[in-house]
C-alpha cells in the first residue's frame, strides 16, 4: 500500500520474481486525487486508476506496461467552464540497468523516450504523475464553446481588420 503522500507504490527490483511477471494497481482515494489536481494546476482528478505489470527483460532489466485511466475537470480556455475529459493512456517504460550516456554535446531528445535508468526503486507513483501530466489536454475546449474564440479574443475567432481601422481613423482626421 503507497505511503499517504503517494498515489502508487515504488516497487524493489531486487525483491521480485525474475521469473514472472509483478501486476500492480492503484486507485487513488479522493484527498489523493484532490492534492493531484492542485499539483497538476486543474480543477479536479474526478477518477483515477493505473494498473499493469512489470515484466523482468533480459538480465537486470525491467519492462512496465500498464493502463492509466482517469477523468479530469480543466477549465475551457474560451469560457472557463468546467470540461470534463476521459483519458485512457497505455503506458510503457524501459528501465535499463545500464542506460549509454549520450553523445558529447548532444541534448536532443533521444528515439526511445521509454527508456529510464533502472534504479534501486521503480516508482509507480512518478510513473502515474508523469503519464498523467503528459495525457492532459492542452487546451481543453467545451462543447459549446465558439469556434476560433479564446479566452481574450472576439468571439467566432472575428478579428477587425487592422487596415479598415486606419482607414476609419483617417476618415475622423481633418482633411481626411
Amino acid at each position: 500500500m503507497p505511503a499517504p503522500d503517494r498515489l502508487a507504490p515504488a516497487l524493489r527490483p531486487a525483491e521480485l520474481a525474475r521469473a514472472r511477471a509483478t501486476p500492480f494497481a492503484a486507485a487513488p482515494d479522493a484527498a489523493a486525487r484532490a492534492a493531484l489536481a492542485a499539483d497538476l494546476g486543474i480543477t479536479a482528478v474526478a477518477a483515477l486508476s493505473f494498473r499493469g505489470e512489470l515484466r523482468p527483460a533480459g538480465r537486470a532489466d525491467w519492462d512496465l506496461e500498464g493502463r492509466l485511466v482517469a477523468e479530469v475537470v480543466q477549465p475551457c480556455v474560451v469560457t472557463l467552464v468546467p470540461v470534463r475529459t476521459r483519458i485512457d493512456e497505455a503506458v510503457r517504460r524501459r528501465f535499463l540497468a545500464a542506460v549509454p550516456p549520450p553523445p558529447p554535446g548532444e541534448t536532443e531528445m533521444p528515439e526511445d523516450d521509454s527508456i529510464e535508468p533502472l534504479g534501486a526503486v521503480i516508482d509507480l507513483d512518478a510513473v502515474l504523475r508523469e503519464a498523467l501530466a503528459l495525457a492532459l489536454p492542452d487546451y481543453p475546449r467545451a462543447p459549446d464553446a465558439a469556434p476560433g474564440a479564446d479566452a481574450g479574443g472576439a468571439a467566432g475567432g472575428a478579428r477587425p481588420n487592422p487596415f479598415a481601422a486606419l482607414a476609419a481613423l483617417r476618415g475622423k482626421l481633418p482633411g481626411g
